[in-house]
């Protein structure tokens, strides 16, 4: 787990309050502390200041999207709903508003690392879905020649759409089937990881996920 703050005290009692609840934790005060981090790491969670000395944390949390399934809690000084929003949209995973108590801060980290997200193995049978092979057992994905790389939540997303093709799922069944029943944030966070799943297995337009407004998506037969 990785903790970027730069307030040497409040990330002392957020890492101590994480650590006595068995949590492994490193700690970064810059952006581009965390980066180097990222670079030879791969964290489960990242609890992300949204203020830092050299950037905006919300950069951060867009590159962490773009090439990890790690967990982003965001920390704000700031009760400013657009800020919130436009984490969200980048994919965050819930918000913590300072101050809070640190153990506070530990009982977010636990419950979303307690997410059904985090199952190593999917249930189902190996799929075709106009030319996209899915095998839940292998968790591979297979179009034509290519096997694009898909993140455990990318796959997951595609795992629930592929196995009913041509059903439109909500944002709420997905965030249901793929982050559990105690998410707790925006249902918008689905379209982030839509977005980032499209780009890896449609070959042009259209998208093999149909986009139904105002209620959610489905995989197009």
């Amino acid at each position: 787990m990785l903790v970027v703050e730069d307030a040497p005290e409040f990330a002392q009692l957020v890492t101590a309050a994480l650590r006595s609840d068995g949590h492994q934790v490193s700690t970064a005060p810059t952006l581009d502390a965390a980066r180097q981090h990222l670079r030879s790491t791969s964290p489960d969670l990242v609890v992300l200041d949204l203020t830092l000395p050299d950037g905006d944390g919300l950069d951060l949390c867009r590159e962490i999207r773009e090439s990890s399934d790690a967990f982003v809690l965001m920390l704000t000084g700031r009760d400013d709903e657009v800020d919130k929003l436009l984490g969200v949209r980048l994919g965050a995973d819930g918000y913590v508003t300072k101050p809070n108590s640190a153990s506070e801060h530990a009982a977010r980290v636990n419950a979303l690392l307690g997410r059904i997200r985090q199952r190593d193995e999917v249930a189902g049978q190996r799929r075709d879905v106009g030319g996209l092979v899915l095998d839940p057992d292998t968790r591979s994905v297979t179009i034509g020649d290519r096997r694009p790389e898909l993140t455990k939540i990318e796959f997951d997303l595609l795992d629930a759409l592929s196995a009913r093709p041509g059903s439109v799922l909500s944002r709420g069944t997905l965030l249901q089937e793929v982050w559990g029943d105690d998410y707790v944030g925006d249902d918008h966070v689905v379209d982030v990881h839509i977005a980032n799943l499209r780009k890896k297995i449609d070959d042009g337009p259209p998208s093999r996920i149909r986009t139904v407004r105002g209620v959610g998506y489905a995989m197009a037969v």
